[in-house]
């Protein structure tokens, strides 16, 4: 090779080498191979004890990392990513909230002591106005807990505009297998609003002969005995509990309505849980990245609190809730009769005669897995630890964040949907101020 060619090729080389380092991204590692190996090692032993039970550090590295901990099963991103917008606003930032500490600016109270928020992300009119993970990396995949179960819900509706679904009808007629059950003759409606009179709560975790531990058992998310059912497909079908109170009377939370609305997907689609919600809506909303579900026996999806997605993913979801629905996909997915319908179509009845507690002030309704529909339009579902999905259409407003539960279980270190409100209020009222 003559010394000019070299020279050149060398010069190419290193100008490529130069190129690549600019090009990689800020990555940060979020755990060490230390910190990770010390976490795994304190992890219970699944046949005494759940992973899910222990609070503090310990449930802050699970919940961010529980795809190193359990099987899970992915649901698939597709096509070009909806680059979101930031347009940053700082009245968000500042704006003031009280605190177990006394009055703080919103960004200081997450950052602070009394505040478990591992992240959260606020988009208006579908662009990010603010955005903060303060004891989280952005690219990680949190467990959004409870928060999940409005995704089988969605499908429903989406499978009801196609005209696939009928909610007047019992749940039977789409899953034959509950024939027999207590789940027979229950309205698919009465499922997707927590109204099935099946005497199956959500709650007590301590009795592991409940109907409900039972069912978490089933799915391997709890202790399993000598008696727990296979699966919960096998547990379900056979269910004879007896009813609390008649179907659509009443609310009674219970995972088990959920995983019924998501057989009831999988039945229609003739598809596993997790590849509907890759077709229905993952591959269409330009997200970042796939998602997954906790799956931990027979890769059976855990339909009622194992989603583990990005926060900004789980942002676009809930811009299909908005009229900036354009923002992240071409078409609308959500249908509009449904927004109307999660607004205005709720039964107030069922929180007023609910099994444990009532209807909250300020809140409307509960409906279609959503817990509370407040009566300023906020649409709002929660997850256990720390988890929050918000939306607001009249405001074009939406609220994500996830979290832990602090190791002294204090109830003040991680309440965060009455500041979000309230910041929300505050920033996007009745005079919109949008701060520019």
């Amino acid at each position: 090779m003559r010394p000019s060619t070299f020279i050149l090729g060398l010069s190419l080389v290193l100008a490529a080498c130069t190129a690549a380092e600019e090009a990689v991204p800020n990555f940060e590692p979020a755990s060490t191979v230390a910190e990770n190996l010390r976490q795994h090692r304190a992890l219970p032993d699944p046949a005494d004890e759940v992973w899910w039970t222990q609070t503090g550090e310990a449930m802050a590295w699970r919940n961010r990392n529980l795809h190193q901990v359990v099987p899970t099963v992915n649901v698939y991103r597709d096509g070009p990513v909806s680059e979101l917008a930031v347009r940053p606003l700082a009245a968000i930032a500042d704006y003031p909230v009280d605190t177990p500490a006394g009055e703080l600016t919103f960004d200081a109270y997450l950052h602070g002591e009394h505040s478990t928020t591992m992240g959260i992300v606020i988009l208006h009119r579908g662009d990010i106005v603010f955005e903060r993970y303060p004891r989280m990396q952005p690219h990680e995949k949190p467990i959004w807990w409870s928060v999940t179960k409005v995704l089988p819900a969605t499908l429903v509706a989406i499978l009801e505009h196609r005209g696939l679904v009928d909610p007047t009808q019992p749940v039977d007629r789409y899953v034959p297998a509950l024939k027999g059950s207590d789940f027979e003759g229950v309205t698919v409606r009465n499922v997707l609003d927590m109204a099935s009179g099946v005497d199956c709560p959500d709650g007590d975790y301590t009795d592991r002969s409940t109907c409900y531990y039972q069912f978490e058992a089933s799915l391997g998310d709890a202790v399993r005995s000598e008696g727990t059912p296979d699966d919960p497909y096998t547990m379900l079908s056979n269910l004879r509990v007896g009813r609390w109170a008649e179907q659509g009377k009443g609310f009674d939370y219970s995972g088990t309505n959920t995983f019924v609305a998501g057989w009831l997907v999988e039945e229609v689609t003739g598809m596993p849980f997790q590849d509907a919600l890759s077709r229905e809506v993952w591959t269409r909303i330009g997200a970042e990245a796939d998602a997954s579900i906790y799956a931990n026996r027979y890769g059976i999806a855990l339909t009622s609190g194992g989603l583990l997605a990005r926060p900004r993913d789980m942002a676009r979801f809930g811009v299909l809730f908005t009229p900036s629905y354009g923002k992240v996909s071409s078409e609308r997915i959500v249908p509009e009769e449904h927004i109307d319908l999660l607004l205005h179509g709720g039964r107030p009845d069922l929180l007023e005669n609910a099994r444990f507690g009532g209807r909250p002030p300020g809140v409307r309704h509960n409906v279609y897995q959503w817990d509370l529909v407040f009566t300023n339009d906020d649409v709002y579902k929660g997850g256990w630890a720390g988890q929050g999905l918000l939306v607001n259409p009249d405001r074009d407003v939406v609220a994500v964040w996830v979290g832990y539960t602090a190791a002294d279980s204090d109830p003040e270190t991680y309440p965060l949907l009455p500041r979000v409100r309230a910041v929300l209020d505050g920033v996007f009222g009745e005079a919109e101020n949008t701060g520019g």
